[in-house]
């Protein structure tokens, strides 16, 4: 099945569900003027309005320790619930931080950062949103593979890419 839209805003896509609720999402969002600690909690935030549970998988303890501390202090006025694999209570975490490719807290939405692989299970997900550094060449090529393998899947693939201002544009 094909389904064609009309380009959305940024938020619109990643909060308002639209396309065909069979057909998994993969959204990549190319890194350039932001870095991760600043993008991430914005789109958690999204995530949890719409109401999903939501893992992100990092490649790396460290940085799954570091986006830990960061969630508890992004903003002086907020903080995201979360938790790591590690913790007991895991499987009831809204936000779920690991570096497995399991889905405990039963997440709708999967988060991959700093190229950890596309789970075997991905077409389970309503979204799998990978973000990537746009001036690391190798995590490019990485995103421009997954994005064939997602297309040759079936997915339904869709690109961003931050302008001048900071706001999130589709580009593909």
């Amino acid at each position: 099945m094909l389904t064609i839209r009309l380009a959305a805003p940024h938020y619109a896509a990643l909060h308002a569900g639209y396309g065909d609720a069979s057909v998994t999402e993969m959204l990549f969002y190319h890194l350039q003027r932001q870095p991760l600690e600043r993008v991430l909690p914005t789109l958690l935030e999204k995530s949890l309005e719409r109401g999903w549970r939501v893992v992100v998988q990092a490649s790396s303890e460290e940085r799954i320790e570091a986006l830990d501390a960061h969630l508890w202090t992004y903003r002086d006025d907020s903080f995201l619930p979360h938790g790591t694999w590690r913790e007991a209570e895991a499987r009831a975490q809204p936000i779920l931080l690991t570096v497995n490719g399991d889905n405990p807290n039963g997440a709708a939405v999967r988060f991959l950062v700093d190229g950890a692989p596309v789970p075997a299970d991905a077409g389970a997900y309503q979204r799998i949103v990978l973000i990537f550094d746009g001036e690391d060449d190798d995590a490019v090529a990485a995103a421009r593979e997954r994005w064939s393998e997602g297309k040759a899947k079936g997915f339904d693939v869709t690109y961003w890419q931050s302008d001048d201002s900071g706001r999130w544009q589709r580009k593909a």
